[in-house]
């Protein structure tokens, strides 16, 4: 089978869609499928493209079997709305361009956001008659209503482009059993929406203690209870709410909080700290491999934190990474959302209901308290169960194998309606 995909994200990018796209494209190749990816030079989260990439139109280059086919994007740094607005549509019209010179594939697996690829994968599926299938890793309509980032005429255009990119798509996917239930609310037949959930790296089941000891050397942390937030630091991670813990917090010099990694509020975010004289705070950057596993390794507690709105409508992928390697969490989030299920079904820790510091504080001093050798089991043989890279990666190529089907050669620009 020949597989394209068009994703605005993927490898060296280590977090959220760009680390769903390469695992989900690798396992393909490694499974024997052609398989290539149309995306951009990499920017995320940090929202600037490392040297080695900068300067250039175009680039195809090929990793673990895919041709990764990269073109020129617009990056905005700071990040606005009106900018945000030119990079997506810089990166769909450089996408679009580079995809049409690709061989017909068997079958188009499209990545959203951003939904202006809606563009290219109807028309693509006209041109070569092949069908395409949707992956919504972001409600993105409903995410940029709810935390106003767009202007309201923009908006709509986001929910036009996901109605058509729903209504020509021969299958959606999406992540999570809740994100599912709001795709289909929107008119969607039960049957053309499935689950493809992330997948947990088994590498973690083998995270030692002396990688733990060996970061704690390293940055100085000595014996500290360290809680962390590791990842995207967003708009939508609303990551106030851990400043003002530790604001509550200060006077207890036992336990430091750790913020690792990049995004388009970090700034903001370090200034506030710094203007709070957040001496239980630190920051780090992102980190490789080896330093990644040594920070989940030391930590004694892991967050994750949204934005009250936006709990429903996106997954935040650090939940699997934090239980695949057996970590207790704080979810400071809407209580009825996914994350909130997870952690409750999981036993792996606590939930608090979103932007409440005194309650977050509070939840991490109850968790210290308590067993978080059980809480850690807890968590790593819920993640085992439920995102086992076996039975997630075998559902994906199920879905894009069911969804190439006979090719869609009827298919005629008459009457076509978008």
């Amino acid at each position: 089978m020949r597989v394209l995909i068009l994703s605005i994200n993927y490898w060296p990018e280590v977090t959220g869609i760009g680390a769903f796209t390469t695992y989900r494209a690798e396992h393909l190749a490694a499974a024997g499928h052609d398989v290539e990816v149309c995306t951009t030079f990499p920017y995320y989260p940090s929202w600037k493209v490392p040297p080695e990439y900068s300067g250039k139109l175009g680039l195809t280059e090929v990793r673990n079997g895919v041709r990764v086919v990269r073109s020129y994007a617009y990056i905005p740094n700071p990040v606005t709305s009106l900018r945000r607005i030119l990079f997506e549509t810089s990166f769909v019209i450089g996408v679009t361009l580079r995809a049409l010179l690709r061989k017909r594939p068997d079958v188009l697996l499209v990545v959203s956001p951003p939904l202006g690829l809606t563009a290219p994968a109807i028309l693509l599926t006209h041109l070569w008659g092949v069908p395409y299938v949707f992956d919504v890793e972001d409600l993105q309509p409903d995410s940029a209503a709810d935390l106003g980032m767009l202007p309201g005429w923009a908006v709509r255009i986001l929910y036009k482009l996901e109605s058509a990119a729903y209504r020509h798509a021969r299958l959606v996917t999406t992540l999570t059993p809740s994100m599912r239930r709001l795709i289909v609310a929107k008119g969607l037949a039960e049957n053309k929406v499935e689950l493809l959930e992330p997948r947990m790296d088994d590498s973690l089941k083998d995270l030692q203690s002396e990688e733990g000891s060996a970061f704690r050397r390293k940055y100085d942390l000595g014996e500290k209870f360290l809680v962390t937030h590791s990842g995207n630091m967003g708009v939508k991670q609303g990551l106030d709410v851990i400043l003002d813990a530790a604001a509550l917090s200060r006077a207890d010099d036992s336990m430091l909080f750790l913020c690792v990694g990049d995004g388009a509020d970090c700034e903001r975010i370090k200034r506030r700290a710094a203007q709070l004289d957040l001496g239980n705070v630190r920051f780090l950057p992102l980190l490789d491999e080896k330093e990644f596993r040594g920070l989940l390794a030391a930590s004694d507690v892991c967050l994750v934190t949204q934005q009250q709105a936006v709990s429903e409508i996106a997954f935040p992928s650090k939940i699997v990474t934090y239980l695949a390697a057996g970590r207790p969490i704080v979810v400071s989030v809407n209580p009825e959302c996914e994350v909130a299920d997870i952690t409750r079904e999981s036993g792996a820790g606590k939930v608090v209901e979103a932007e409440n510091p005194a309650a977050l504080l509070e939840a991490i001093r109850g968790l210290r308290r308590e067993d978080l050798r059980k809480a850690g089991e807890n968590a790593r043989e819920y993640a085992c169960a439920r995102w086992s890279p076996a039975r997630v990666l075998g559902e994906l190529e199920r879905a894009l194998t069911t969804a190439a089907g006979p090719a869609m050669r009827s298919l005629a620009w008459k009457g076509f309606k978008p």
